[in-house]
């Protein structure tokens, strides 16, 4: 089976062609590298035997040299992360619009397509109280205030699935989309809470910083969010749907940093501060429907999930003796 995973090179993309090769499938990743790195990472999958394209996917002559011999598409090129979003909006639209445009007039007809979508699509309906928590995928679709830089994010993947589901309809073709909820683990850089809060704990912050302390997540962990993928990829009955991916368990920011700070081994005093602004105060995906099509049930519990990510970045397969990751961030993290 031939499989391309375009913005392969990013956090979910590399742990994702990863697994597709442990598989036994003929792996290409696709990237422009302005966020993806050439690391080790990169070099483990060609290793593996993943051919690596460098293309930049806003041009339609990077698709046509792709070819059409593909079995599964996985599509998840796209600006993301809050600071990246804030920074350069109108990118992050032009970005995440143009690619997918791109992808369904070029879509090889025998292909199965998978579409990486994010829960910011509903937020909006969270924090206007007219979005239950946990929260389903039929839920409202809400982006109150979409000309704010942040909304660009969540107008541009809203777009995004409305053109993939319209487009399949159209021209016959398979696809599922995938609205990832608080992915988290190793190589997924540091403007997100988990490697954050393990930056500064491992750096010796204290008080220990803690915006948002009352708010709350369901944080997955990539190697759940990835055996997600594959099992909507493998439902047919899952073609045509848009699915949550995640996990049901809601958990404070508060918790989160103490668990944190005892996977670290330190113990500072705690300083709550207000949240990022337009954050959402909640978010946890209802994952029946992923459950009752595929069967899943996330693996990897919090308490592991950090402890593996804590043991990445500080590059050591002991906790014990790992030493402190290089400290960051004077800014909040993003959740």
């Amino acid at each position: 089976m031939r499989s391309v995973v375009l913005g392969g090179a990013g956090f979910i993309g590399a742990h994702l062609a990863r697994r597709l090769l442990a598989e036994g499938r003929q792996v290409t990743v696709v990237d422009d590298f302005s966020r993806g790195a050439r690391d080790a990472t990169l070099d483990e999958l060609r290793a593996g035997g993943a051919d690596v394209v460098s293309a930049d996917l806003t041009r339609v002559e990077s698709w046509a040299s792709l070819g059409q011999d593909w079995d599964e598409v996985y599509h998840l090129v796209a600006v993301v992360g809050v600071r990246n979003v804030e920074r350069d909006p109108l990118r992050c639209l032009r970005v995440n619009t143009v690619t997918a445009l791109h992808l369904i007039d070029w879509v090889p007809p025998a292909a199965r397509v998978f579409y990486a979508s994010t829960s910011e699509v509903y937020a909006g309906g969270v924090e206007s109280g007219l979005v239950a928590v946990p929260t389903a995928e039929d839920a409202l679709v809400a982006v109150p205030h979409p000309t704010a830089p942040r909304a660009a994010y969540a107008v541009s993947k809203l777009w995004g699935e409305a053109a993939l589901a319209h487009a399949g309809a159209a021209r016959g073709f398979a696809w599922v989309t995938g609205r990832f909820h608080n992915v988290y683990g190793p190589r997924m850089g540091m403007d997100h809470v988990v490697p954050e809060m393990l930056s500064r704990a491992g750096g010796g912050e204290s008080p220990f910083r803690v915006w948002g302390a009352g708010q709350t997540r369901a944080f997955c962990y990539v190697d759940d969010a990835v055996e997600a993928v594959l099992r909507l990829m493998g439902t047919p009955t899952a073609t045509g749907r848009t699915v949550h991916i995640g996990t049901d368990v809601e958990t404070s920011i508060t918790d989160l940093a103490g668990l944190v700070l005892e996977t670290v081994g330190v113990h500072p005093p705690l300083q709550p501060l207000p949240a990022p602004e337009g954050s959402v105060s909640r978010r946890c995906p209802d994952i029946t429907l992923l459950r009752s099509l595929t069967g899943y049930a996330p693996a990897v519990g919090l308490d592991e999930g950090v402890l593996r990510t804590w043991r990445w970045y500080s590059d050591s397969d002991s906790d014990a003796a790992a030493p402190p990751p290089r400290p960051i961030a004077t800014l909040a993290p993003t959740a």
